[in-house]
């Protein structure tokens, strides 16, 4: 019997370093080649780490949040016979050496249990239906006024959990207390306290975003854009499509709207290093998308969007939204982009001051479309769909002047929509 040591692979170029998000194997567990054994986090995403060989855990090296260099043993496995040759354990320093990596202090600081949050699946009983519950948890409802049977039961046969008592009291009692006879609502303090462990995904957003408001001057440009012809444009094509074209979001046409204008002005589709004082301009317009997902907040890049025709951009752009929101999206799909757009407007909001995704220099984003009266040529109030371009620009890069000038032919191309296509 042998042991090997499984040191953090080299999950990418550039890359080393990688925060630990979940572990999927503990000590004694039998593992084989190629199972799926770890979850790490990079700047660029989330990476399965694959078990190298045959055998035991014996010991495993970090928790989630602690960040590992690459190249550190992670992972002991005893396995029978020798150790495979491309172990080569003298490289690295071994867990407990002198030259031990070690993990973040602020993130391995204690955490509170977080207690789970349900949602009532079974409806408050039937008038003279007893409720089932515990003495203990019949007691905590008396010392707390409650009447069980108010609060909605998850356990076996719609027992009431001490969960379910904890979720009713942190609501609010918001279903009707049987007092007197009466409806009334229940306005019990809200006094839980909850820590949770900022790791993974949500933890790189932090950092990312934190480095950006410390090191950047950025300028922000805010533009009414009047979509009426494009809405109605939008729709005509929309209800005119293959079965096999991506419907239509305004979000398509900004983009192709985007890959028109940054021509005129360069500077805005570029990457800029500050501390090598380098401006890196790209041709292409790789258009990056802020999406919301359970994980939290990613970017998938719509690559070559200067190459692409309106429904390319929203089949690629459905592609991807997936992707991301189910998990499945690739390093190479959440890296590489040139300029970046985020849209709040389908929750509302008239005004938005986002940050920059250096090191990109340039951030579009989209506001609330909403019915306005306006005056047209003839001094006629009239009704028209308008919404907010709120942008942002690194202030060392982008002047005001060409900030202002590369909004104001974004909004020459989609107030007048026919010229996208010419």
């Amino acid at each position: 019997m042998s042991e090997y040591r499984y040191k953090m692979p080299d999950v990418g170029e550039g890359i080393v370093e990688a925060e630990i998000v979940e572990w999927h194997v503990k000590v004694g567990d039998t593992v084989s080649e190629d199972q799926h054994v770890l979850d790490v986090m990079t700047d660029k995403a989330t990476v399965e780490i694959p078990c190298a060989v045959n055998g035991t855990v014996t010991k495993l090296v970090g928790e989630p949040g602690d960040v590992i260099a690459v190249g550190t043993q992670i992972m002991f496995i005893a396995v029978d016979g020798d150790v495979p040759a491309e172990d080569a354990s003298a490289d690295a320093p071994a867990a407990g050496g002198e030259a031990e990596a070690k993990p973040d202090t602020a993130s391995a600081a204690p955490v509170a249990p977080v207690a789970p949050v349900k949602a009532p699946e079974v409806a408050v009983r039937a008038e003279g239906e007893r409720p089932l519950a515990s003495p203990a948890v019949r007691k905590r409802a008396m010392d707390a006024g409650l009447d069980l049977y108010t609060v909605p039961g998850t356990g076996p046969a719609g027992r009431v959990t001490h969960e379910d008592l904890d979720d009713f009291i942190a609501s609010g009692g918001r279903l009707a207390s049987r007092a007197g006879g009466h409806s009334s609502a229940l306005r019990t303090p809200r006094t839980a306290v909850t820590e949770e462990k900022i790791i993974g995904l949500r933890r790189r957003i932090a950092d990312n975003m934190s480095h950006a408001q410390r090191t950047i001057p950025d300028i922000a440009y805010v533009e009414e854009i009047d979509v009426t012809a494009l809405e109605e444009l939008r729709k005509h094509l929309n209800a005119t499509k293959q079965d096999d074209q991506a419907k239509l979001t305004f979000i398509p046409f900004l983009v192709m709207a985007l890959t028109r204008a940054l021509p005129e002005t360069p500077q805005a589709n570029a990457h800029f290093d500050g501390e090598a004082m380098l401006l890196t301009k790209h041709d292409a317009v790789h258009c990056g998308i802020a999406a919301a997902t359970p994980n939290g907040l990613m970017v998938p890049v719509i690559k070559h969007a200067e190459a692409m025709d309106i429904w390319q951009i929203a089949a690629e752009l459905g592609r991807l939204g997936k992707a991301a929101k189910d998990g499945k999206a690739t390093k190479d799909e959440l890296s590489g982009s040139t300029i970046t757009i985020t849209s709040l407007g389908a929750i509302g909001g008239l005004v938005t001051t986002p940050i920059l995704n250096a090191p990109e220099v340039s951030i579009i984003g989209v506001n609330k479309m909403q019915t306005l009266p306006r005056f047209d040529d003839n001094g006629q109030v009239v009704a028209r769909k308008v919404l907010n371009l709120s942008s942002c620009f690194d202030h060392r890069i982008v002047d005001g002047y060409d900030a202002a000038m590369l909004i104001q032919r974004v909004k020459a191309y989609l107030e007048n929509p026919a010229t996208l296509f010419m």
